[in-house]
């Protein structure tokens, strides 16, 4: 049970309700409850959900990629939600059975971001010109800006998730 009443999703104001409404549709979302939880500040709900579907649908990121990245941070957070949601059919079971930055399965920029993302959630003072500049040699200075953004926002939103237990019941 939710720490914090979600407002029922006919309640949502109409511009967060079509937010969610696309977010469902494009697997964005794959719970509406975290978002009626932040509906009590619709406005930031909707600022949220906006810089994530900037990612989702006009990233720079391959969804692939940004599938790994997100079910790579969901398990250090251990957010239900999050590491039962399947956001991306590139990624197989079998891929996310074994989200070793080392496994053979993975390519070489797939490996440089799951160690970022590992090192993001984890231990980010571990993060260095090192961590860096083998990113550089994968990704654009604009895929390692959104890199970082859809870290950042995986991280937050797996622990705001989880300690508001706002989760599908």
């Amino acid at each position: 049970m939710a720490r914090i009443q979600p407002l029922p999703l006919d309640a949502l104001p109409a511009p967060l309700a079509d937010a969610v409404a696309r977010g469902c549709a494009n697997r964005m979302l794959s719970s509406t409850v975290p978002v009626q939880v932040w509906a009590h500040r619709p406005e930031l709900a909707q600022a949220w959900l906006a810089t994530l579907e900037t990612m989702h649908v006009r990233g720079v990121l391959d969804g692939r990629l940004r599938e790994l990245v997100r079910l790579r941070i969901a398990s250090i957070t251990t957010c239900k939600a999050c590491q039962l949601a399947r956001k991306d059919d590139a990624v197989s079971e079998e891929d996310i059975a074994c989200l070793s930055t080392d496994d053979a399965r993975f390519s070489p920029h797939e490996k440089a971001a799951l160690r970022y993302a590992e090192l993001f959630a984890a231990d980010y003072m571990a993060i260095d010109d090192a961590i860096f500049a083998e990113l550089g040699r994968h990704f654009s200075t604009a895929q390692i800006v959104e890199l970082n953004m859809f870290c950042a926002l995986m991280l937050a939103g797996g622990r705001m998730t989880y300690v508001q237990q706002a989760y599908a019941e």
